[in-house]
């Protein structure tokens, strides 16, 4: 059984550079518990070879893993140029219009009626990631005249971003309509929704899944700030999609809300992902700046469940260093007895129901009893295991069920190791296979003590109201 020693996770994004099944093995082994699939790149063929080669790497070594399929969402573009890109000067006019022919010097495409339609003058639009800034003057339906506020360099198809407008558009387009068939099919774990904008867009795409698989909101609309609580309410986990968000606000409001929307979670329960520009220079460098090193150990010293690569793994010159990299910061971290005295929540123990109780008493044990150093929980949905993380206990959750399903999802989940188990009917079938799991993990030594969770009647989802203490 491969247990990685450390309480958050790591989400490495597979591409050109990381999807043949060696490297994958290599990722695996540097500390990976979930595997993110770009939706925005890559043909059917090659997601199912990189699915296939992941549930391989589950049988060889004993462990559940996550698959995270990232739709790509209504991504806004300008369309080509005759010469492939031009220079815009500051203080020129420029047009947008919806004339599909290559663009020059004075104009280009923009084929999106909804932007045309939330225009008015005085609008900035953002594009190609904020470097080139535009001012609407006058517009129609289907044309805008507007001036250069910032130029620079425009290419093909480079995104336009529309900061403070709330677009009437759909998070999901006829493309991810497609891409969330063939997630499906593949069996993914997670699906990734991106540019959410409202708790609408979260309910459509429920409405149109199939599968058990959780969805994960991308917060990278400022607008979806203005609905936070309903969004992470209706979503099974949060990604704080720092590239969009950050050019939609300003650059110093990204880690205010970056912090909001861990807390927000975090009180939840909900499992947080931080991602973007973690260790970007790891892209071409051997090792990161220290600035990126100081990003990575800041979210977990905030207690997120994971921690997201990107083009460090996709496309990067060094992958597996990306990763062990990260995983040596995270660990760093943990050991910093500062860590685990801020990472306690101040929440009242009040007003709780008797399953949350159950599962605040845990951790509570765990950290009393001299030799007790992990949680055992027996769950069928996950729902007790997703409670005792919330109020991260400080010591392993061993997450124990009959649903491979079940034991995917808490690959993502902060401290959580889990494992497939029969179904258990007696007491002394829970104190055995709490101890046999326990030991076959090396999580504990033989004589340890083992804080369990678990409810009777047996079978039932929600029932968690035991809590006892075994010898291993």
């Amino acid at each position: 059984m491969l247990i990685h020693n450390s309480f958050c996770k790591i989400i490495a994004t597979i591409g050109p550079a990381s999807q043949t099944p060696d490297m994958l093995e290599k990722l695996l082994l540097a500390g990976v518990s979930v595997f993110r699939l770009n939706f925005s790149h890559g043909t059917e063929e090659e997601m199912t070879a990189r699915v296939n080669a992941i549930r391989a790497l589950e049988k060889k070594y004993g462990v559940c893993l996550g698959i995270l399929c990232d739709l790509q969402g209504p991504k806004l573009r300008v369309g080509t140029f005759k010469n492939g890109a031009i220079t815009l000067q500051e203080g020129q006019q420029f047009t947008l219009d919806m004339n599909p022919e290559p663009g020059d010097e004075t104009r280009v495409s923009l084929p999106h009626p909804e932007i045309f339609k939330a225009m008015h003058p005085g609008l900035e639009l953002l594009l190609n990631d904020g470097l080139i800034r535009l001012r609407i003057d006058e517009h129609t339906n289907s044309t805008a005249i507007t001036t250069v506020t910032v130029g620079g360099i425009l290419s093909d198809h480079k995104g336009v971003n529309v900061p403070g407008v709330k677009l009437p558009i759909s998070a999901l387009t006829a493309k991810d309509k497609e891409d969330l068939k063939l997630a499906e099919k593949l069996g993914a774990d997670f699906i990734g929704l991106s540019f959410v904008q409202q708790p609408e867009d979260l309910l459509e795409l429920r409405k149109l899944m199939t599968s058990q698989a959780n969805i994960i909101a991308k917060i990278e609309k400022p607008s979806a700030i203005e609905h936070l609580n309903e969004i992470v309410s209706l979503a099974d986990a949060v990604m704080v999609a720092r590239g969009d968000l950050g050019v939609e606000v300003s650059t110093e409001m990204v880690p205010v809300l970056q912090r909001r929307i861990v807390d927000e979670c975090r009180k939840a329960g909900k499992p947080v992902i931080i991602a973007t520009q973690m260790l970007e220079s790891m892209i071409n460098n051997i090792t990161p700046t220290r600035a990126e090193a100081s990003d990575v150990a800041t979210a977990v010293y905030d207690g997120v469940d994971a921690v997201m690569l990107s083009g460090e793994t996709a496309a990067g010159k060094h992958p597996v260093e990306a990763v062990k990299t990260m995983h040596s910061i995270i660990r760093t971290v943990e050991n910093d007895e500062r860590y685990h005295r801020n990472l306690l929540r101040k929440d009242k123990i009040a007003n709780h129901n008797a399953e949350t109780a159950i599962t605040i008493a845990a951790g509570i044990a765990a950290r009393a009893v001299q030799t007790a150093n992990i949680i055992v929980n027996f769950t069928d949905s996950g729902k007790t295991t997703l409670k005792t993380a919330k109020f991260r206990p400080g010591v392993p959750i061993l997450s124990l069920t009959p649903k491979i399903v079940t034991a995917r999802h808490m690959a993502l989940v902060w401290g959580v190791t889990s494992v497939v188990v029969k179904d258990l009917e007696s007491f002394d079938d829970i104190s055995a296979e709490a101890s046999r799991v326990a030991l076959e993990s090396g999580l504990v030594k033989k004589e340890q003590q083992i804080v369990v969770t678990a409810g009777i009647p047996f079978g039932r989802s929600g029932e968690t109201n035991l809590l006892y203490i075994i010898k291993a």
